[in-house]
């Protein structure tokens, strides 16, 4: 395919919507045809409210967040790769991997073995991971959803997930500090994509 595929991740308050916002600028800037787009909703956007609103088990939480990945690779990321575009996309599997796996307990082996189906194997080409202390994730939603409202506990684990999940793809992950402010987080973003620009 002629585009490439950028994922943000990291915890609610972390900054991944602001940097996914300018990455999408910065590509436009380059001359480089970019679509940004996020998760959940990016497939179903009808789901999105279910997910961050309504009361679920954890199973069903995973299974829709998965049926939205589905769609959204289906619908609005291959076809945007296949037509030469840089995808930059708002979370993608690794935040159901720490969220439903590390945060939930779910067991990764069958998040995985969904995944391979709902995702059709797509992997991103590099995958922003900022990283934030859960006390200061939490200091800066203002206004948490269902997700948000479980707690520091929960926090702590979603991180050390992901945190796993960097160590275990070195070669995939770039992990932010992302206590520092938004241009410097931006201008290491920037930084380690020139690498790839045509």
């Amino acid at each position: 395919m002629a585009g490439l595929f950028l994922t943000l991740e990291g915890l609610d308050g972390s900054g991944k919507s602001t940097q996914a916002g300018l990455l999408r600028a910065f590509l436009e800037e380059r001359g480089l045809r970019a679509v940004l787009t996020r998760e959940p909703g990016g497939g179903l956007p009808e789901v999105r409210d279910l997910l961050l609103g309504g009361e679920l088990s954890p199973e069903a939480e995973y299974l829709l967040f998965s049926a939205d990945r589905a769609e959204h690779v289906r619908r609005v990321i291959l076809p945007s790769l296949e037509r030469g575009a840089w995808v930059v996309s708002d979370r993608y599997l690794d935040s159901s991997l720490a969220y439903q796996g590390f945060g939930r307990g779910l067991p990764l082996a069958w998040l995985l073995e969904v995944a391979k189906e709902a995702t059709l194997g797509l992997t991103p080409r590099l995958t922003f991971l900022l990283d934030l202390p859960p006390e200061e994730a939490l200091r800066r939603v203002k206004d948490p959803d269902r997700l948000e409202r479980e707690g520091l506990a929960f926090f702590q684990r979603v991180r050390e997930g992901y945190l796993f999940l960097a160590e275990r793809e070195p070669h995939r992950f770039v992990v932010l500090d992302a206590r520092r402010s938004v241009a410097e987080v931006a201008e290491e973003i920037r930084a380690r994509l020139l690498p790839l620009l045509p």
